[in-house]
């Protein structure tokens, strides 16, 4: 993955996966929590951004094992 994603990568990643599946990011590895996604893309400067809209829980075991976090 490219440090710098662009919304066409994003795009790709997600256009074979089922739209009713939930996303969350997943924030600091040395401390691992899931958050929900805000609903809001605002574009400032060039760069699309998307808030987080709180934290739901500790990341599943599994996501931070694929992660590379574990």
């Amino acid at each position: 993955m490219p440090q710098y994603l662009t919304v066409g990568h994003l795009l790709r990643q997600l256009q074979e996966l089922d739209p009713d599946l939930p996303v969350r990011l997943a924030v600091n590895p040395d401390f691992p929590f899931a958050h929900y996604v805000g609903a809001d893309v605002v574009v400032r400067g060039g760069m699309a951004y998307i808030a987080d809209d709180g934290q739901e829980d500790y990341l599943p075991v599994g996501a931070r094992a694929a992660l590379a976090w574990a």
